[in-house]
């Protein structure tokens, strides 16, 4: 039986998993359930361990802003997404821009990182990955070229049909010789084919542009998209000693909503 008969027997809730609810059921109905599933299917099925927040938008939408405290999982999100559009053939070859604050963010983060795109991909769809080039090409032909948000220009002239830009809370804002940001730069590029999007992922700043995309997700049929998660969240793939460490610095803080609930703050004590 596939996954998505299945699961039409687990009412999924805000903020938990498909496998969450499941380990929430009695356990006569789980195992009825677990037992018409394949476990090499779900092994590799994100919409199966990815909560709400984290499973990319329906609709019609140009840009998702996935806005999370530290460690809720924005990495393995994104990564989740790259590895579902990059399966695609059916609009023609599809050609990503991978873009993080440094190079070495990139590569350690976004192509290798544990929650990474090499990481969450299938062998059988793992793309290859060439460092010196900057590219990852899968097999069905899709390609990633990675780029660095410290260097605005490099984003200027290629284009592309899907972006992710990670931590963009944390790329320096200073604009290119013709005043463009690498986030302008970016939107820009990513013009190729019918549905062009973009997804964000950061813990929040306060800096102009997400109160800016924050403004268009309020539109009447808007383009943009807010997805919004905590550390807490998390909870269950994170360390305890990772949770008491990073509770014990935030907690009681204003800067607790920020860094660990994932909220847009308009001042900062002191």
């Amino acid at each position: 039986m596939v996954l998505k008969e299945v699961y039409r027997r687990v009412v999924s809730s805000m903020g938990k998993s498909r496998m969450e609810e499941i380990a929430l059921l009695p356990v006569e109905e789980q195992q009825k359930i677990l037992s018409l599933i394949n476990s090499k299917e779900l092994q590799w099925d994100w919409r199966s361990w990815g909560r709400p927040e984290q499973i990319s938008p329906d609709g019609d939408w140009s840009i998702w802003v996935y806005l999370a405290g530290r460690g809720a999982g924005k990495t393995r999100a994104a990564a989740e997404w790259i590895r579902e559009e990059a399966k695609y053939t059916n609009t023609g070859q599809r050609r990503f821009a991978l873009v993080a604050r440094t190079a070495a963010d990139v590569r350690d983060v976004i192509v290798e990182g544990q929650s990474g795109i090499m990481n969450v991909t299938p062998p059988s769809e793992r793309p290859l990955y060439e460092p010196s080039k900057r590219r990852l090409t899968w097999p069905n032909g899709n390609t990633a070229t990675c780029f660095t948000a410290d260097e605005p220009d490099s984003l200027r002239g290629p284009q592309f049909t899907h972006a992710w830009g990670d931590e963009v809370g944390a790329w320096r804002q200073t604009p290119d010789a013709a005043g463009m940001t690498a986030f302008d730069n970016l939107r820009v590029g990513t013009r190729l084919g019918t549905n062009p999007k973009i997804l964000l992922t950061t813990t929040p700043k306060r800096i102009p542009l997400l109160y800016q995309l924050i403004e268009e997700s309020k539109k009447v049929n808007p383009k943009v998209i807010i997805s919004r998660g905590s550390t807490l969240d998390n909870r269950g793939n994170l360390s305890e000693t990772y949770i008491e460490a990073i509770m014990g610095v935030y907690e009681g803080t204003r800067l607790a909503r920020q860094e660990l609930y994932g909220e847009m703050l308009d001042s900062v004590e002191g």
